[in-house]
C-alpha cells in the first residue's frame, strides 16, 4: 500500500535544523559575504532533502513545500528571539565594546 503524508516529516525537520541553525551562525559572523554563504548552504541543503522526497517517489511537493514553510516559520521565530534576547542583554553593545 502506498500513501503519503501531509507535510513532509523530512522536510520539515530538516528545515528546522538547517534553517536554525543558519539563522543562528549568520548572527554570529562578522562579513556580509560570510552570511550569504550560510544562509545559501542552508537553502540549498533544505533544499536537496526536500526535492529528494518528491525524486523518490514518497511525497508529492505540496507535502514538502509545506513543511518548507512550517520549517520556515520555526527558524523566522528563532531568528526573532534571538533579536528580541540579544537586544534585551545588550549583546550588541558588549560587541562593540571590545571589539
Amino acid at each position: 500500500m502506498f500513501s503519503t503524508s501531509f507535510p513532509s516529516g523530512h522536510a520539515l525537520e530538516w528545515a528546522i535544523v538547517y534553517l536554525t541553525l543558519g539563522a543562528i551562525l549568520m548572527r554570529v559572523a562578522e562579513s556580509r559575504a560570510t552570511k550569504a554563504y550560510i544562509l545559501a548552504i542552508a537553502v540549498l541543503l533544505t533544499m536537496l532533502v526536500g526535492v529528494s522526497r518528491v525524486y523518490l517517489g514518497v511525497h508529492y511537493p505540496t507535502d514538502v513545500i509545506g513543511g518548507w514553510i512550517i520549517g520556515f516559520a520555526w527558524a523566522s521565530i528563532c531568528w526573532l528571539a534571538a533579536q528580541r534576547f540579544d537586544g534585551a542583554a545588550g549583546i550588541e553593545a558588549e560587541k562593540r565594546k571590545s571589539a
